[in-house]
């Protein structure tokens, strides 16, 4: 095992891009270094966002070259360093963006009269989706590196005096190591479509009810009956015009909805500069003016429907930007995961299944802790009848229902 040591940068311009990427990210693009980047450039993230970024690092050292008894001409070098593992974590004071809601402990906190920010967030900023958070090269043995991570998170929290730690959308072997660290686990759920090796989109509404199949047939057809059609352009050949679009779209949306625009002017490109060949765009035009689109990020094991927006209201054209054109996408491609964002029971008839998501938190007064853990646990079997009840709703016929229509 080669010697381990660990340090914490406050940007990524100072981490090489190659190294960090070549940690393992699982299906996940949002923890390679493009996107974090893309965050940090924009300043989406950054003291002024409530957002202020760190970067533990654990870096190996080759072993020393000893010469042989009698070699001669040798001079000794510095060992290199490679990096094995990497958390990317952010000091904050307050709770937005996160999408694991913790303001009901805060409240709690400040009525007992205890401190609840700054608190420390391990996750990817503005973006509820699932994905490694202990980056760990693929050729190095885990634990070592996993328990030196969370050591030096840990002693981050101490110097920055943090009364909490959250990781959020870890995966379920995370929790389950931090769960091994002192961290509580939590519960929670999103809907995400999983591709059954369909052959085609008809092939995926055969196993919906009949009701369901119809319905589904019905808005695409509305669609392209009074909408231009939908294209994918990948991230290499957006224009600028295209970039200026996805930013209107994100920032009328989020206006319409109420919510807050977190991304920063100028993250849209940053990210697209960053990561082209991660994005997708589903772009929907009509004599020559884009008028909707979604935008998508895409690995080889899954998709990621992140922001729609449009600039003409046309009927079930948000399902099919948002939801059918990427179930086709992924079922053509072969891409086994689709995950379109959080919230929205609206999924479940689309062919959507609730499946959990996993956190773990560390609360830093031991009374206050203990209170957490108790919810932490109503919480869980609250959760886990609410997906069983959710599962009823799906649309798909049982096995032993008759031949689709």
């Amino acid at each position: 095992m080669p010697d381990l040591t660990s340090r914490v940068v406050s940007s990524l311009e100072s981490v090489d891009a190659a190294q960090w990427n070549s940690l393992d990210h699982g299906p996940s693009p949002f923890t390679e270094y493009g996107f974090l980047r893309a965050l940090e450039r924009s300043g989406s993230v950054g003291v002024r966002a409530g957002w202020e970024p760190f970067y533990v690092l654990v870096e190996a050292s080759a072993p020393a070259r000893v010469p042989r008894p009698g070699e001669a001409g040798h001079t000794s070098e510095i060992a290199p360093t490679r990096l094995v593992g990497a958390v990317a974590a952010y000091v904050k004071a307050h709770s937005y963006g996160e999408y694991i809601f913790d303001w009901a402990w805060a409240r709690a906190a400040e009525r007992a009269g205890l401190p609840y920010y700054p608190k420390l967030v391990v996750a990817v900023p503005m973006t509820p989706a699932t994905g490694p958070r202990l980056l760990v090269a693929k050729d190095m043995s885990r634990g070592p590196v996993v328990e030196r991570l969370i050591a030096e998170v840990k002693a981050l929290a101490d110097r920055r005096r943090c009364g909490s730690v959250h990781w959020l959308f870890t995966t379920e072997a995370e929790q389950a190591e931090l769960q091994a660290h002192g961290f509580m686990a939590r519960a929670s759920f999103q809907y995400h479509w999983h591709n059954a090796g369909y052959a085609s989109f008809d092939e995926f509404l055969a196993r919906m009810t009949s009701r369901r199949r119809k319905q589904l047939r019905k808005e695409r057809a509305r669609v392209q009956a009074s909408a231009p059609a939908l294209e994918w352009v990948p991230g290499t050949e957006l224009t600028a015009d295209d970039v200026a679009a996805i930013d209107r779209f994100y920032r009328t949306t989020t206006q319409n909805h109420h919510g807050h625009d977190y991304l920063q002017p100028g993250f849209f490109a940053a990210v697209v500069a960053e990561m082209p060949e991660r994005v997708q765009w589903a772009r929907v035009r009509r004599e020559g003016k884009t008028i909707a689109g979604a935008l998508y990020f895409e690995t080889e094991a899954a998709l990621y429907g992140r922001y729609w927006g449009c600039d003409e209201e046309i009927e079930f054209l948000h399902f099919e930007a948002a939801y059918y054109a990427a179930i086709e996408r992924c079922i053509t491609r072969e891409i086994p995961l689709f995950e379109a964002g959080a919230q929205g029971e609206h999924k479940l008839i689309r062919g959507f299944e609730p499946v959990p998501t996993y956190s773990s938190h560390w609360i830093r007064h031991p009374g206050f802790a203990a209170a957490i853990e108790r919810f932490l646990g109503e919480e869980a079997q609250a959760v886990q009848r609410n997906m069983a009840e959710l599962a009823t709703l799906l649309p798909f016929r049982a096995e032993d229902d008759g031949a689709s229509s």
